[in-house]
Order: C-alpha cells, then structure tokens, then sequence
C-alpha cells in the first residue's frame, strides 16, 4: 500500500528478501521473495531501448543489431519489445519487415507513431499508414497531454487534440491493433491543468487504447508527487495504467517503483538506461527490484540470471562501457574493498548486500587495496588456491607489499593479474619465465604523413637469446607485438593471447609532462581475460611493466593447468 503525509510517500510491499532470510549467506542464485510458481502478479516490461534508446548521444544501431537485440530480450520474457518510428526512418520500416517475417517467440513486436496531424483525416494520414505497414500488432501512439505542447508546439485548439487521439486510437483498433497510448509530459500537464491532462486520457480510453502510459517526459517529478497523481487517474478511467520515466532528475527508476507500488502493471524503459539527455528507466534496476523485493514477476522463468549477460550485450551493441557502478548488472555492483566490509562480507554476504549477485548473473569481488585487512588477503588467497591464515608471516608479506606499491600508485583493485603474480612470488618464490636484457622504441612521421611505431626487443629465456623487432599502431602495440614475437618460438601460446584495453591514468598532475602515470592493460586469450598494471614517469615503462606481468600471468596460468591436467591423469 501506499501513504502520503507528513511531506513524503511511504510504501509498503511485503517483506524484502534481506527482511525474510535468518542471518546466513545467501543460497547461490537465491534473493527472490517466493519462488516465481506461487507469483501470481505480473509487470508489463515495455522496452524502448531500440527507440529511446537510440536518442541517447553516440548511440545507432544496424538493423541487424536491431533484430539481435529483439531476439535477445524476447528470450529474457519482455512482453512488448518497441522496433522504432516506422514513420521516421526506412531503417525502422526495414526491421518491422525482417520480424514480421520471422516473428518473435514471447514478445510482441510495438511499432511507435503518433496521432493523425490536427485538421487532417486519419485514414489519409501518412503516419498512421506507416504504422500499419509495419505488420506489428502492437502500436504505440504518442500524443500531447500538457496545453503548452497542445497551443505551443502542435499549434492547434485542445478541443482538436482531444479529437486527434480519439480518432487515431479508434482507427487503429478498428484495423485489429491492440493500442497503447502514450501520454506524453502527463504530469507537467496534471500539475498546469489537471481536468484536461484527464480529458486526454479519457479519449484515448473512449477510442479503445489497451493501456494508458503516463509519461513522466521531462524527468522532473519527484517520488512524492507521483502517488497522489497516480491514484486520481486510477478514479478518472478503468482502462489499465502504464508508466515511463525519463531521469532527468535521477528519479527514474525510483517513480518506476513507486508506480509498481501503486497498482500499475505496466511499466517502460530501455536497458542500461539509454535514452535522450539523461536517460530512460533503467530496466536493469528496476526488473530485480520488482522480482526481488516486491513479489512480482517480469520476465520468463529462470532468466532473471541471464540479465546481466543482456546489459552487457545490449552495451556491446551499442558501442558503449558498460558503466561499472551500476545497479545490479554492474562490475562493481558487488565489489567489496574497504577492510571492515571486506571482512564482514567473507562472514556473512547479507552484511553488505542487499540480494545475492548471482540471482542476476553477477559475481561477489572482494578487493585487494592499501584499504584492505588481512582477511581480505587470506580470502583471495584462498581463491587462488593457496592455503593460508591470517597470522601466517605470507599474509604480512603480501599486505605489505600491496601497501607498499599503493603508495606509488599501484591499483591492484582493477589489475586482477598481477596481484596473482605478487601472490605468486611470495608464496611460491615465482621464477620470471623470461628475462629483459633491452628494448629500443621509436616513432616515425613519414612525408606521406603516415606515422610508423617500431620496438625492437632483447630477451633471455633460460639460456637462449632472442632479438626482434615489431611494427605496431604505436609503440606500445608494437613492444607488445615484439615481445611475444620473441617469446614465441619458446611459448607458443603467447601467439594466442592480445590486448583487448589500454588506459592510462596521470597520477600528480601538477608535475606536468614529468607526471607518474599508471598503466592497465586488459588482455584475453580463447578462455579467460586479465588485467594488469605499471606505473613509471615514463609511460612506455609503465606499459612495459604491465606488458611483462599480462604474458607472465598468462604463462603461469597455462603451466598451473597444464599440472592439473597432469595430476588429474
């Protein structure tokens, strides 16, 4: 239920997880309230991200990554998937004719439009045409329901308006369509003129709409306004609600929530958030928040673990880095660095998280840092594989160690590899697999403006010598290039291993071009991926040191399973 007074909301939804579970770490993949079987409410997901979405800077999609991205989310249970404006664009049309074709399992295909143009007949309007052209049996149809839109941007009378959306939805439904009806700035109308925002709404309930979707446009609107709002509109029409927020004020999902809270069962937004100016509703918070801690269900059974493996696709997608402190789907979503969180996390998951990470297909990091206690380091110790207490002299070597290069700017939080390489040192006395005896970088610009990056390399592998050379794009491509060109007639499978991220960051800016800089590298092979660190004034230094850790990490990590496979033969 919901209740306003004393200045604020208060809403109460049943229990949440963390509320009903005895103080004991989570069950792998547990964090739900109740199995989904016994749910017996469900939430319309209506995604926009191939819409909305794409309004958002530096965002475009193919028509392929669109069709990709439907299928994907139509595997996760959306309800409704939004191809597009097919009035707006042929790429739009293009897509609604490749899943026509071949239609979607679960979800329905939305085709988005708006309303016949004023003083214009609807069965002539080319807009609507449009949207029956698309073969989609869903539309969305979008139209004005604050008077300063109607008079100041569509330059009609309200009495037109009106007379717009009932005649567009009526059309529509007469053609076979379910309709959804997008209200959009809702609520800058309700607050300027609440009895018309409502005439609007009634229209759209008179021509048929399906649902009514208040649109929370311009993102403004606070938490505590939404209920009031939302409980004159259930009283004014029958026709089901809707909710889409943009976030404007960062507001988004939590009015998305309150909305749920309050009764409605429909609910839009894109994945990741992706949308024009600030953004849209971030389906990937607010999914698990109404399957976790209100007792509703969104998707199809089983696939709220698949969620964060969609946000990163979506991401890839869209050419974007996936943002590392979000909600849920984040890398850091459940990383623990600070030494009293970190120790009380290793007791006890419920101490520091609100579900279980794998309950959305994320994963527990407990962080190593100049922050971290013993327990800490004996955790990930043990991770390794190591046996190891927290009064073993081991444990101080490491700590102090950590300690001691975090002063000079090291950052093993985000360098996974090469705090396995200090770990290995310690505990097992790590012998280099090769040896630098020099390497010489140089660039060159050509008078056909061409810039040409060579690195020539020196290495001792036991007691053979090997001297190369190597052009790159520049010339920390080209050392890395050498120096596995080097290694190679030795250790083959450096040949299978690249870098996939470069990033450097100035640590004393003040000191101007003599500034620390620390280097991490993130590199693959075929099975896993690993980050590694440098740090020097010297920023080719710096990316020597991470270059030399990234393939001796791999190196270790190819001779650790070869003698597993070994022993286990």
């Amino acid at each position: 239920m919901s209740r306003v007074g004393g200045g604020g909301v208060f809403v109460t939804v049943g229990k949440s997880t963390c509320d009903e579970r005895r103080p004991s770490d989570f069950p792998e993949g547990a964090g739900g309230a109740g199995s989904r079987g016994a749910m017996s409410k469900r939430v319309e997901v209506y995604d926009t991200t191939l819409r909305d979405g794409t309004q958002m800077e530096g965002i475009s999609f193919s028509v392929g990554d669109k069709i990709a991205i439907a299928r994907r989310l139509d595997k996760l249970g959306f309800a409704f998937v939004e191809g597009g404006w097919p009035g707006s664009n042929p790429k739009d049309m293009e897509f609604f004719q490749s899943v026509a074709d071949a239609p979607l399992q679960t979800a329905k295909v939305a085709a988005f439009g708006a309303t016949r143009r004023p003083g214009k007949q609807v069965e002539s309007d080319p807009n609507i045409k449009a949207l029956l052209d698309t073969r989609a049996p869903v539309v969305t149809i979008v139209a004005k329901a604050w008077p300063l839109h109607v008079t100041d941007v569509l330059r009609t009378t309200l009495e037109e308006n009106l007379a717009m959306v009932r005649d567009s939805v009526e059309y529509l439904v007469g053609q076979g369509l379910e309709v959804l009806f997008d209200a959009e700035h809702f609520f800058d109308g309700y607050k300027d003129d609440p009895e018309y925002a409502t005439e609007v709404l009634r229209a759209a309930a008179a021509g048929g709409a399906a649902c009514l979707v208040l649109c929370e446009t311009n993102g403004g609107l606070l938490p505590q306004e939404l209920p009031p709002i939302l409980q004159a509109c259930k009283k004014a029409v029958k026709v089901p609600l809707g909710f889409h927020a943009h976030n404007d004020s960062g507001c988004a999902v939590a009015n998305t929530l309150v909305a749920v809270a309050a009764g409605l069962r429909h609910v839009q937004g894109t994945v990741n958030g992706y949308g024009e100016r600030c953004g849209n509703t971030d389906l990937c918070a607010v999914i698990p928040s109404i399957e976790l801690k209100m007792g509703l269900s969104c998707l199809a059974e089983g696939q709220l673990q698949n969620l964060l493996d969609a946000s990163r696709y979506v991401a890839e997608m869209a050419n974007v880095v996936p943002q590392d402190h979000q909600p849920y789907v984040g890398s850091s979503a459940f990383a623990h660095k600070g030494g009293l969180h970190a120790d009380a996390i290793v007791k006890n998951p419920r101490t520091y998280e609100h579900v279980s990470p794998q309950a959305v297909g994320n994963r527990r990091r407990v962080l190593v840092s100049e922050l971290a206690g013993r327990s800490t380091v004996v955790h990930r110790v043990k991770e390794m594989g190591y046996e190891v207490a927290k009064g073993d002299p081991q444990t101080a070597e490491i700590l102090g160690r950590v300690e001691e290069l975090e002063k000079l700017g090291y950052a093993f939080e985000a360098a996974d590899g090469s705090f396995e390489l200090l770990v290995h040192r310690v505990m097992r006395g790590h012998t280099p697999f090769f040896d630098l005896l020099g390497f010489r970088t140089s660039v060159e610009k050509r008078e056909d403006g061409r810039l040409i990056s060579e690195a020539t390399i020196k290495v001792r592998v036991g007691d053979e010598l090997e001297h190369t050379a190597a052009e790159g794009d520049g010339p920390v491509n080209a050392l890395d290039l050498a120096l596995r060109k080097a290694l190679r007639p030795f250790y083959p499978s450096v040949a299978e291993m690249s870098l996939v991220d470069f990033r450097v960051r100035v640590l004393d800016a003040g000191s101007g071009t003599a500034a620390r800089v620390r280097v991490l590298i993130e590199s693959a092979d075929h099975e896993a991926s690993w980050s590694t660190v440098g740090v020097s004034e010297n920023v080719i230094e710096a990316s020597w040191q991470a270059l030399v850790d990234s393939v001796e990490y791999k190196l270790l990590r190819d001779r650790t399973r070869t003698t597993e496979r070994k022993a286990d033969g």
